[in-house]
């Protein structure tokens, strides 16, 4: 390593410990901002990028759009001289960049990386010797190395390149997969392990670094594509074992059993087993995607992921489930559902959040909606629901009280404000995707 790399990686370092390193962190949504709020508690200046401007007016007037993060911690945070910009010439400044950006499929199920590219490209023409750049977003091995460097190395005046070895001059880049559990508050974030991935030795030493000023543990892993797999590895595993109890569930209805009871009954087991439990259909970010950009990733090497293309297709075919399950249920009750009223309980991917990527409350929705069902929906966290990547609802929340207007009420999300042995008694039908309803007896409920 020259002297001015060591210089610059042994200053970086030092404001690291120091709390005065200025770090970007581009991406103010559910993962970049609880990171900058998690930097700002040890006492770090942070400036949030997006190009949103409602969300960086929001910021710097000490507000929150994510139910679960108050108001009060961003003005904490304002106090401890955070701020949010749309403005990437001040990536100039930083001394770290951390890309905190989605990573959702295209319509063919393809990784659609144009939030990554874009990004890159509006930071290049501002990198500076010295600095370095974290990737965060959940994507294939071999983002980081492939996309994200050659864009940096292109897009920058000065000509510079990645440090790659003990030697070299340039900026440094790393890899470290987000953790985030939206609504799941039973480990603290900086008790949650970092992986970290870099492009050469002296990255993956200041990405530690960097981390551990926040994280009680980093991990450190040979490559940025080794942390790339980590992450995929990571939710591969839970799609898999959701998608498993899916497909249990379909079986055990047929044949009339209870499966609730068999994984409450199987997870006494004290090895060997770990309780999944089936639903819907997927959401959120990160599990109903990264199956699919890993298969994406694996046909450039001649090779068919097919036991993991294959629980991906049984999480997809959940909505479809439900739907047939509400026509069956209507139907024994002698109503179609072309025509008929029906209420959708949540349309948050999961309990508790204001999160409604991969909901597959907007699939159900939308394929009700065709089979001509007139819809509504309720949700604590949704006074309206305008329109978004995947969905043009354009619809406000219905009020409970409504409920025996209604042909049919589907629980697709069990938010804990529910009261569901009121609603069962107010409903004419019940459809329940979560057993909710676990320890109600009445003839008007349907579990599916």
């Amino acid at each position: 390593m020259t002297v001015a790399s060591l210089d610059r990686t042994s200053e970086i370092k030092h404001r690291l410990e120091t709390r005065d390193a200025r770090i970007g962190i581009v991406g103010m949504g559910y993962v970049g901002l609880p990171l900058a709020l998690l930097f700002s508690e040890e006492h770090f200046v942070i400036t949030g990028f997006d190009v949103d401007p409602r969300k960086v007016d929001t910021l710097n007037q000490g507000g929150s759009y994510i139910v679960r993060i108050p108001g009060t911690e961003i003005q904490s945070a304002r106090g401890s001289g955070f701020s949010a910009t749309a403005d990437y010439g001040r990536i100039a400044q930083m001394d770290v960049v951390i890309i905190c950006v989605p990573t959702p499929l295209n319509e063919y199920h393809e990784p659609d990386l144009s939030y990554i590219t874009g990004t890159v490209r509006s930071i290049a023409p501002h990198l500076q010797e010295g600095q370095l750049i974290i990737l965060e977003s959940t994507t294939y091995p071999g983002t980081t190395e492939e996309v994200v460097v050659p864009l940096l190395e292109q897009g920058n005046p000065a000509g510079l390149r990645v440090a790659r070895d003990a030697v070299s001059q340039g900026f440094y880049v790393a890899f470290s997969p987000e953790r985030e559990d939206p609504g799941n508050d039973s480990v603290a974030r900086r008790d949650i392990p970092k992986v970290v991935g870099g492009c050469g030795p002296a990255a993956l030493e200041l990405a530690s670094a960097v981390y551990s000023s926040i994280f009680n543990r980093t991990v450190a892993v040979s490559s940025p594509a080794a942390a790339e797999m980590t992450k995929l590895l990571e939710n591969i595993y839970r799609c898999v074992n959701i998608a498993l109890v899916n497909e249990l569930k379909q079986l055990c209805m047929r044949m009339d059993i209870n499966l609730f009871e068999v994984i409450d009954a199987a997870k006494t087991k004290p090895f060997g087993f770990q309780a999944f439990y089936p639903g819907p259909g997927l959401g959120g970010h990160c599990i109903p995607i990264d199956p699919f950009y890993l298969s994406w990733k694996a046909k450039q090497f001649d090779f068919h992921t097919r036991f993991i293309e294959l629980a991906g297709q049984v999480n997809l075919g959940m909505p479809y489930f439900v739907v047939e399950n509400i026509i069956e249920a209507m139907s024994q009750r002698g109503k179609a559902l072309h025509g008929s009223r029906v209420l959708v309980l949540g349309l948050a991917y999961k309990r508790d959040i204001d999160d409604l990527r991969e909901s597959p409350s907007l699939t159900i929705i939308e394929l009700l909606q065709k089979r001509g069902a007139h819809v509504e929906y309720n949700d604590p966290f949704f006074p309206s629901v305008g329109h978004g990547r995947k969905y043009a609802l354009n619809m406000t929340n219905t009020p409970l009280d409504k409920i025996p207007e209604f042909d049919c009420v589907v629980i697709v999300t069990d938010h804990s404000q529910y009261d569901f042995a009121d609603i069962v008694s107010k409903a004419q039908l019940v459809v329940d995707t979560r057993n909710a309803t676990r320890g109600i007896e009445a003839a008007n409920i349907v579990k599916c």
